[in-house]
């Protein structure tokens, strides 16, 4: 009989509690499972049971239940894709990204190689101007130049991105472009297609029959706190990728389509609040043809690792917070609803609807004065459909990050369906080589089971070790060569 552990002396409760997760009978598997999750930042914990059965004799052929597990519970990824919130996650979408990215500019993933021969660009569309801020411009060489200000800023200078002029600049027009980004991409792709008919001098109906366009955008925040979207824009057959495109339908068509499409796609608003409103693209739009090969060229692997870089990405590069603002127990309303009915001010926020207090977060005065702008706009009547408040921490933008054509390629759940696979691949080995017998393959076998959410996150032992496996990883990533950072 095992003697109580004395832990008294032990100051650490995370140390504390790894060594009692050490004397348990199976720590191994305590430690496999943080492996399996590959040190995700916040697991979710789940309790439940899982039997394969014979469909005709209902004889159990495989059961798993988290009783069995010596911590009582199963480790499973939470699957955020944001960087900031966990690097292990992030890490797998990214790869996904990648391969979804590339397999539409080069083949592979049920994607014929033939695709590479369609014309295909690569469009990057940035918003207008606001106001000028602090930048680093330089000549076309690319001898950098004094900013406006005066002054030559470094790299990594906060100042960047910030209004040289605070009190002139637009942030009600920049919250609402950030708003309306999204919409204004879609009105984008409808005056593509037009654009394109016109350039081939051939109906919209005609080209719908002829070809089609497929694309793979993702949004970037710039340091001034507006977004960009970079996207791959590729011309099909009428079948999408497995079909080529008619001969007359060229990359020439399709790079002035592009920069004619941006140029005419606008959105107009109008409210008593802010008056009339122009939604448009920027003056600058960049349109790069897309190569398979080339040193130095923008090539399908260097565009498929760029999407899938910022793919997890979200605000924080522009230095806003990667949490809602909105207080939880009243919805960002400012109030609750009494046993009585009547409507009762939110103790947690003091009315304010705010998680926090907006001059209180730790954020440059031009990102609160957006953060500050968006709250605003999202309380007026004809802005709530925009939903300004609840995204005031994205400082207005609530779009996908991500989003493709449904012909550009393969999809992200079907990466994920092959990734299952495989690992029920390797679990059935596993098995087999533990002596198990493998069910018959005429068997008809079916599945029940039975799972419910316990918690989020790590016992203070186990955060240790998620720690040590992600220090692993890091150190296995610096110790890659310079090829494919997705392998």
């Amino acid at each position: 009989m095992k003697r109580p552990l004395d832990l008294r002396h032990v100051v650490s409760p995370a140390l504390r509690d790894l060594i009692e997760l050490a004397h348990l009978e199976d720590f191994d598997r305590v430690t496999e499972q943080v492996r399996n999750v590959r040190g995700c930042t916040r697991p979710v914990n789940i309790v439940g049971h899982t039997a394969t059965l014979d469909a005709a004799t209902r004889t159990v052929v495989r059961a798993y239940s988290t009783a069995d597990e010596p911590t009582g519970r199963l480790l499973t990824t939470c699957g955020n894709r944001r960087a900031s919130r966990c690097p292990a996650c992030s890490r797998v979408y990214a790869a996904d990204t990648y391969h979804l990215i590339k397999a539409g500019l080069s083949g592979g993933k049920t994607v014929a190689e033939d695709v590479r021969t369609h014309p295909r660009v690569f469009a990057t569309l940035t918003a207008p101007s606001f106001g000028p801020v602090h930048n680093r411009p330089t000549t076309p060489s690319g001898k950098p130049l004094d900013c406006r200000c005066g002054r030559h800023h470094a790299e990594d200078d906060p100042a960047l991105g910030t209004p040289l002029a605070p009190a002139s600049y637009d942030y009600t027009g920049a919250v609402l472009w950030n708003a309306h980004a999204g919409a204004l991409w879609a009105r984008f792709t409808i005056y593509l297609r037009r654009e394109l008919a016109a350039q081939l001098g051939t109906t919209q109906k005609a080209l719908k029959a002829a070809l089609r366009v497929s694309f793979a955008k993702v949004a970037e925040y710039q340091k001034r706190g507006l977004v960009h979207f970079h996207a791959v824009i590729r011309l099909d057959g009428p079948d999408g990728h497995t079909t080529a495109p008619p001969a007359w339908a060229t990359l020439d068509a399709l790079d002035h389509a592009v920069r004619a499409a941006a140029r005419r796609a606008q959105l107009t608003i109008e409210s008593d609040a802010v008056g009339e409103r122009v939604i448009a693209w920027g003056d600058r739009i960049d349109v790069r043809e897309v190569k398979a090969l080339g040193d130095g060229e923008l090539t399908d692997q260097k565009v498929a690792a760029y999407v899938a870089k910022y793919a997890t990405k979200s605000a924080e590069g522009s230095g806003t917070v990667d949490r809602t603002l909105i207080c939880r127990p009243c919805a960002g309303r400012g109030y609750t609803n009494g046993p009585d009915g009547f409507r009762d001010l939110c103790a947690d926020c003091n009315g304010t609807g705010q998680a926090e207090p907006l001059r209180d977060l730790q954020v440059q005065q031009h990102v609160r004065q957006m953060i500050r702008t968006a709250w605003a706009l999202g309380h007026l009547p004809e802005f709530a459909d925009l939903k300004l408040w609840k995204w005031a921490h994205m400082l207005g933008f609530r779009g996908h990050f991500s989003t493709k054509s449904r012909a550009y390629s393969t999809t992200l759940g079907a990466l994920r369906d092959v990734r299952r696979a495989w690992r029920t691949a390797q679990a059935e080995a596993a098995r087999t080589r533990a002596g198990q017998p493998a069910p018959d393959e005429n068997t008809t076998l079916v599945t029940e089971a039975s799972w419910a959410y316990l918690a989020s996150g790590y016992r203070p032992g186990e955060e240790l070790l998620a720690k040590q496996v992600r220090h692993e990883l890091a150190h296995a990533e610096r110790l890659k060569t310079e090829g494919n950072p997705w392998q």
